[in-house]
């Protein structure tokens, strides 16, 4: 038995363009005797309680949301939870409740969201209707996208319009490290099949800026508001979004500042490097590296991209070598082939993006120019973590 009246609550999701609300998701709760709410979730998360009585409160939930969607602005879309578990169980054919719900209360599906929960359904009756949604004019969103690593089938039987980061994996990722790479990896993949991202779960400024850096065009969290009852005003959140946005925007120029330093440093090592090089010198000619201590190492390649001498690394106080690599051709790699068609005619100085180095799994940068009329290049390996 299910103790409480159940009702619709809404946490907005705020457009990172505008500051504005876009959206709402409506959130299960039921109401206490005492007036007190309570998350659904345990309901739902409890095997023993009843199927039939959770498909009833979901769609009691639901009717309620739709209901009160009126008195929400025209503009603002509605995202509605959709459990597998449930599309599986319908016939081949079958009217689509949700679908009759929205006919009922007269809501136009556009402004609708069919937000895919769980992991667990059959996909290719899901993928059946979905497509049902889409005809109707509904858009799909995949939630929790990224739990357990998985769910890259649902993405191309199902071609979601938006992708909800897993909260779990968001704020772990925004934390840094190896969590970053994924879910920065999930944001390029999203962006490159057309879906947006919504970051939900962002609860301090931090997971704000790394939602910002992966692309997000909604955020939903505490940050920002809880789900309540009643509807937010539009332009409820414009004002203090915008001075988190400001400070991410400072932050990031801050960076590019760091950035455009070492660019400077950088050009004076070069050229001391590549007057060391064409006088082939001895290595206690080089100068000592105590004021530049991002360095990790040198080396020079043919303009073929095949490594000509050594690793040269500052360790204990001295330089050292490291021949392992001689012989080696990294023409295949990223900074490589952008010095090849960016830097090679003009020999300027070329820095690469971000990456982990797959030797020492560090964070890198590679800092590239040509010399010695165009036929060999210095590639100097920088340690990232400052940048």
């Amino acid at each position: 038995m299910i103790d409480g009246q159940p009702l619709a609550c809404f946490q907005p999701f705020i457009d990172t363009a505008t500051g504005r609300i876009a959206g709402v998701e409506a959130l299960g709760r039921l109401r206490g005797h005492d007036g007190q709410l309570a998350s659904v979730g345990p309901l739902f998360a409890d095997p023993s309680t009843p199927a039939t009585a959770l498909r009833r409160l979901d769609r009691q939930i639901r009717e309620d949301a739709l209901h009160r969607l009126h008195q929400a602005p025209a503009d603002w879309f509605l995202s509605l939870n959709i459990s597998p578990r449930w599309i599986s169980q319908l016939r081949p054919g079958q009217p689509l409740p949700s679908l009759e719900q929205l006919q009922r209360n007269q809501v136009d599906p556009q402004r609708i969201v069919f937000e895919i929960t769980e992991l667990d359904g059959d996909c290719e009756r899901l993928a059946q209707v979905v497509a049902r949604y889409r005809q109707a004019g509904a858009r799909i969103a995949i939630d929790d996208f990224g739990a357990g690593y998985s769910q890259l089938d649902r993405v191309l039987a199902l071609q979601p319009d938006i992708l909800k980061l897993d909260m779990r994996l968001f704020q772990a990722a925004a934390r840094g490290g190896p969590s970053s790479d994924v879910v920065r990896a999930l944001a390029q993949m999203a962006e490159k099949t057309g879906c947006w991202i919504i970051a939900e779960g962002v609860e301090t400024e931090a997971e704000l800026h790394f939602a910002l850096e992966c692309g997000s065009r909604y955020i939903q969290g505490f940050l920002f508001a809880q789900a309540r009852e009643r509807f937010f005003a539009s332009d409820a959140f414009v004002q203090p979004f915008a001075r988190l946005r400001q400070a991410y925007v400072q932050g990031k120029l801050q960076e590019r500042g760091r950035l455009m330093q070492l660019r400077q440093e950088l050009a004076q090592w070069m050229s001391l490097l590549q007057d060391w090089a064409t006088a082939q010198a001895p290595l206690d000619l080089l100068p000592r590296v105590e004021a530049f201590p991002w360095l990790l190492r040198f080396y020079q390649c043919d303009r073929h991209g095949t490594q000509l001498t050594p690793n040269l690394e500052w360790r204990d106080g001295r330089w050292q070598a490291d021949s392992s690599y001689v012989g080696h051709n990294w023409s295949w790699r990223p900074y490589f082939y952008h010095l090849l068609a960016e830097g090679w005619e003009e020999r300027r100085l070329i820095l690469s993006s971000t990456y982990r180095d797959a030797t020492s799994n560090q964070y890198c940068l590679t800092a590239g120019q040509f010399f010695a009329s165009g036929q060999r290049l210095l590639l100097i390996d920088i340690d990232a973590a400052g940048f």
